[in-house]
């Protein structure tokens, strides 16, 4: 079973990969087989799809909630298999999204008739502008599952992606699950880009926010942070993008090597009141300066016992 992971070579030759490519793609008339092209973007709709598939929430009767889902085709992939799916894009996200056709302003924009046809679509998906920073228009524990394909680290910094991981646990029900992948730092654990429009993940970040979900009664899955060691998996792409003949699993970003990473996180009950974490603790003072030494105080004796002393010992004592 898929649990929390970075995207690897190895992976494009798994049957997951391959089924889901093949049910992802708008001609699922096409032969599978091994995939020629390693691109991470459709390793992150395969991955979220399986870690559903295997945690039995593609199936009727289930409801399942999408942030920034753009043209992207897992609404139409899991409704076609009889979920009701509330398919989201953010009104902040149109001016950076929309001229590259990534920003989905109404339900035609998510439909894909490759994959289900317009009357089942049309019974089974919604849409709805969210803000993933503000997801108070959404309803506590009406989802049995979440999704979003590397769109929190867009939010502008690091903090604002973990926080909405934190806060989006709330929409699920005890039992449910969410699934994003996200941009991963593979060449620094220290340095990395934290804010802007495109943050980078460390390993350090991951584990904090496993940490924090405690706090909601929710599990991060175990994280495996190997990104693989196959010359594949060694390759980065660079900008331009696509136009090297290189594979897009590991790619040059901002200076740092980078590739996707897969979150799963598991719904218990929630705790009968918000319970907020405690705060770090406040850094230690930085230590005093250390005071001169004073100085040694010097001998003064009387001028007559000073003149004794010069006639006895024939010197200057103590001056």
């Amino acid at each position: 079973m898929l649990t929390s992971k970075l995207c690897r070579a190895e992976d494009f030759r798994s049957d997951w990969v391959l089924t889901w490519e093949r049910a992802l793609r708008d001609d699922p008339a096409r032969p599978t087989g091994r995939l020629d092209f390693l691109d991470r973007k459709l390793w992150e709709w395969c991955a979220i799809a399986r870690a559903l598939e295997e945690r039995d929430m593609l199936r009727p009767g289930r409801r399942g909630c999408g942030f920034a889902v753009g043209r992207e085709p897992l609404a139409s992939a899991f409704a076609v298999r009889g979920v009701s799916v509330l398919a989201t894009d953010g009104p902040e996200a149109a001016e950076h999204w929309g001229p590259s056709g990534e920003h989905a302003a109404s339900l035609d924009a998510v439909f894909n008739p490759g994959i289900i046809d317009r009357a089942a679509f049309d019974a089974r998906v919604r849409h709805q502008m969210v803000d993933m920073r503000d997801l108070g228009a959404l309803p506590d524990g009406g989802f049995d599952f979440l999704w979003s394909s590397c769109a929190l680290e867009h939010l502008g910094s690091l903090e604002a992606g973990l926080e909405f991981v934190r806060a989006a646990m709330r929409l699920l029900r005890p039992g449910g699950v969410a699934v994003h992948t996200t941009e991963f730092n593979i060449s620094s654990d220290t340095a990395t880009v934290e804010r802007g429009d495109n943050v980078l993940y460390r390993r350090r970040d991951i584990e904090a926010l496993a940490l924090r979900v405690r706090f909601e009664g929710a599990a991060l899955l175990p994280p495996d942070f190997d990104p693989g060691h196959e010359p594949d998996d060694l390759a980065f792409d660079v900008a331009p993008y696509y136009s090297h003949g290189r594979p897009h699993m590991k790619l040059l970003l901002n200076g740092y090597v980078a590739t996707s990473m897969l979150l799963v996180l598991q719904q218990g009950v929630r705790p009968p009141m918000p319970v907020a974490p405690p705060p770090p603790p406040a850094p230690e003072p930085p230590p005093e300066p250390e005071s001169p030494a004073a100085p040694e105080p010097r001998l003064c004796l009387p001028r007559r016992v000073l003149r004794r002393c010069r006639r006895l010992f024939g010197c200057c004592a103590a001056r």
